[in-house]
């Protein structure tokens, strides 16, 4: 294999982590984006049981999260000293609006940051409250993180929602249709 080949290869396999890494995190604003659509200004401040936390802090938390991690990315610290990280989970008085437009706000800082890596960053070493991350570690953490966040926010939209409820996923008994729709759409492929 020579130098040019193996660099190439590299190049390539960055580029497709990075589209990867905008995929996933494009599907977790999906699934949130869906289930905050099924929530009314009250439901958003609904909690499951008094230890749980609401949609409005989950999305007051990422916006947050998301801000302080995401501006500045490869110049400064994730964990900006301006951050109030315990303010995040305490309630507010926002309507559904103000609460979409932070959820929206945290998404587009993130996409502008990681839609403006190249492949050479991804080894670059950034810090979280002053620990060194890779890039690409940086970013997988922080897939993990959101997804453990929509997670919650689907959970509490639906269990607000309740039998007025719209599935996100396959609904329950659907899974042999889907199945069968899936291996057809994909023969049909080939």
């Amino acid at each position: 294999m020579t130098d040019s080949y193996k660099a190439k290869q590299e190049r390539n396999l960055a580029e497709h982590v990075l589209a990867l890494s905008l995929q996933d995190f494009r599907g977790q604003k999906k699934l949130g984006d869906k289930a905050l659509e099924q929530l009314t200004d009250e439901g958003f401040y609904y909690v499951p049981e008094p230890e749980s936390n609401s949609a409005a802090i989950i999305v007051n938390h990422m916006h947050g999260n998301m801000l302080s991690r995401w501006t500045d990315f490869l110049t400064s610290d994730g964990e900006k000293p301006t951050r109030n990280r315990d303010s995040e989970f305490n309630d507010d008085t926002a309507s559904k609006e103000e609460l979409l437009q932070r959820w929206e706000t945290g998404w587009n800082a993130l996409f502008t940051a990681l839609e403006s890596l190249t492949p050479d960053d991804l080894l670059r070493t950034v810090p979280i409250r002053g620990e060194a991350h890779t890039v690409i570690q940086a970013i997988h953490r922080q897939i993990s993180h959101y997804g453990y966040h929509v997670g919650q926010l689907v959970y509490v939209a639906k269990a607000f929602r309740s039998a007025e409820w719209k599935t996100l996923s396959i609904p329950k008994g659907g899974s042999a249709s889907f199945n069968s729709r899936m291996l057809g759409k994909h023969a049909a492929e080939q």
